[in-house]
């Protein structure tokens, strides 16, 4: 039985160095936020470090699916076809960030607010932003590094 579900579950993905540096910087970012945007606030660190974790979480979903909406937008062969695939791009990332205002009220209730669709706009953009940056600048060779062993 046990093989017959294995062909129907999806793989369970581990936990990257990269997600862990990730939740990293949105700690960061956030707590920036919570001290620099009167409107996003966190009762506590520790609050704010879970806020994090379900950002990231939520996040990658939301990429997950961008992803996959920009390879049907590819995919199509029609004008019909894209116009559809950018209508559903344009309401993934403009629901996107409803969808992330909910789940952290859902989740946290009063103890965070993230202000309202534009503060949690900006603040989606500078995570991802840091994001990319901080991946870059650790996958960057280091100056003066050589492959070769002497």
């Amino acid at each position: 039985m046990a093989t017959a579900m294995t062909g129907l579950a999806r793989p369970r993905r581990r936990l990257a160095a990269a997600d862990v540096v990730d939740v990293f910087v949105y700690v960061v970012v956030l707590n920036l936020a919570i001290e620099y945007v009167p409107s996003v606030i966190s009762e506590t660190f520790t609050v704010s470090l879970l806020t994090a974790v379900l950002l990231k979480v939520v996040l990658e979903v939301v990429v997950g699916i961008k992803s996959r909406l920009r390879g049907r937008l590819r995919a199509a062969s029609t004008v019909g076809g894209k116009a559809i695939a950018v209508a559903m791009l344009w309401v993934l990332l403009v629901g996107s960030k409803f969808v992330v205002l909910e789940v952290v009220d859902l989740v946290f209730g009063d103890r965070v607010s993230l202000g309202g669709f534009v503060p949690v706009t900006l603040l989606i953009l500078a995570l991802l932003l840091a994001r990319a940056g901080v991946r870059r600048l650790v996958d960057a060779p280091s100056v003066g590094s050589s492959t070769t062993r002497e």
